[in-house]
């Protein structure tokens, strides 16, 4: 008779003594099986744990109700330093913009639930790298009282010290304004009156009366065509702006000095695209007497030269958008939150202190610089005016503000190669069907 294999014993609760009486195989199966009951036992557990975080964190993200919310329109005012921006606008292809910034703050505080329901405008659409001390935009924010209490502002959310705690350093939301009920189409962009840019510059060697002089022929309504980068692409083909004021302000007591700062302050309606630093690189080349006075007053003449001619236009960083106007304002006030406002006020006396002391420690050191050079010209035979001029370094302090490569021989703006037309580029738009026979929208409006 064939004999039947061992069953093997059951060693629940098995002693020390039990488990030393047992041959090899046993010992064996004994670990496999502790070893299979041990893995499942953590996969119960690791299930449980699971289960436990996801109901946690559902728990804690619970999606906020924006149905139960009380809304208001209000115009906010934001300062920002552009330096290291792409601009203000969402960029698909960026992060780096300032709207990107302050929408994941406006809706990481739950101030609005998104961009497209907030009915959000913006007062000017600053490019890459410049700045804005008085931007303002139109937004509905959440609050905390319903429409008919809305009158009570001493108690609504506040939002500078929110957006404030969540925005990079180099934004600002500075103080808001409500929008009354009576005026739901109010708007940051198409209510705004007036914008003032201010352009920052060292007095260098630049002849400010002749820069005043050339200021005096923007004021008005001219086409300004020739003064701005035409967008005729984007549907732009109206051209005419009106200048309120324009002139050069000296921001120092010690106006003489070649460092001192001065700008070039200037009010409009509405800008065009890239129109104030084309404006202020032509006013350098007058400052710089390598252009006549009356060189504004021929650029704003198009009949008398229909095309433009080719030159570079200022650097960005210089430039800001300084202040908005509104006739809003003139029955409001702006409403601020002091301590939130000492608070930006530090932040920024913290910031002037490192970027002077900065300046200061460059400023000594070309300085010292000028000295030993001086030194080691003073044997050789003298100057002519223009290579003193050249070896002060007086014409770098403004050579970095235009764009491009300065060249060797200088040529006459109107006695240079020339873009094509307004209308060539309109008849070449309309080949590529971008634009309609009568199209006269005016896109990027700053």
């Amino acid at each position: 008779m064939e004999k039947l294999p061992p069953k093997q014993k059951k060693l629940k609760g098995a002693t020390r003594e039990d488990l030393l009486n047992l041959d090899k195989n046993e010992l064996v199966d004994k670990i496999i099986q502790l070893e299979a009951h041990n893995s499942q036992l953590k996969n119960i557990i690791s299930k449980h744990q699971s289960s436990d975080t996801e109901s946690d964190k559902n728990d804690r993200k619970k999606p906020f109700d924006f149905t139960k919310c009380h809304y208001r329109r209000v115009l906010l005012r934001i300062l920002y330093f552009g330096w290291d921006y792409q601009g203000l606008a969402v960029q698909e292809d960026s992060n780096q913009t300032i709207e990107h910034h302050l929408f994941h703050a406006l809706t990481k505080s739950c101030l609005i639930q998104s961009r497209e329901t907030s009915q959000y405008h913006r007062c000017g659409r600053t490019d890459k790298g410049v700045s804005a001390f008085g931007q303002v935009i139109s937004i509905s924010l959440r609050s905390k009282h319903p429409p008919e209490q809305q009158s009570d502002t001493a108690t609504e959310m506040p939002y500078c010290k929110i957006l404030n705690r969540l925005l990079p350093k180099e934004i600002r939301a500075v103080a808001w304004m409500p929008i009354p009920v009576d005026l739901p189409e109010y708007s940051a962009r198409f209510s705004c009156t007036a914008r003032l840019y201010k352009y920052y510059f060292p007095r260098a060697r630049l002849d400010l009366s002749r820069m005043r002089a050339a200021c005096s022929a923007l004021v008005g309504s001219h086409d300004f065509r020739h003064l701005c980068k035409m967008d005729v692409g984007n549907g732009v083909t109206e051209f005419r702006r009106e200048i309120i004021r324009a002139d050069i302000v000296a921001l120092e007591e010690d106006s003489e000095s070649p460092t001192s700062m001065h700008c070039l302050m200037i009010e409009g309606n509405a800008f065009l695209w890239h129109q104030i630093r084309c404006i202020m690189g032509v006013l350098l080349l007058v400052g710089q007497r390598q252009e006549t006075v009356d060189v504004i007053k021929e650029l704003l003449d198009v009949e008398r030269n229909p095309r433009k001619p080719q030159y570079n236009m200022a650097l960005d960083v210089p430039l800001n958008l300084f202040h908005c106007t509104y006739e809003l304002t003139e029955r409001r006030h702006w409403i601020y939150d002091k301590d939130e406002l000492k608070s930006v006020i530090a932040h920024l006396q913290g910031e002037w202190t490192l970027y002077s002391i900065k300046t200061t420690m460059i400023k000594d050191s070309s300085q010292q610089l000028e000295k030993e050079l001086e030194t080691s010209k003073a044997s050789e035979t003298q100057d002519t005016d223009d290579s003193k001029r050249e070896r002060d370094g007086m014409t770098a302090y403004t050579d970095c503000l235009t764009q491009g490569v300065k060249p060797r021989t200088y040529t006459p703006l109107l006695k240079r190669e020339t873009c094509s037309s307004l209308e060539e580029r309109i008849e070449y738009y309309r080949k590529k069907r971008k634009i309609g026979t009568n199209d006269a929208v005016e896109k990027n409006v700053k």
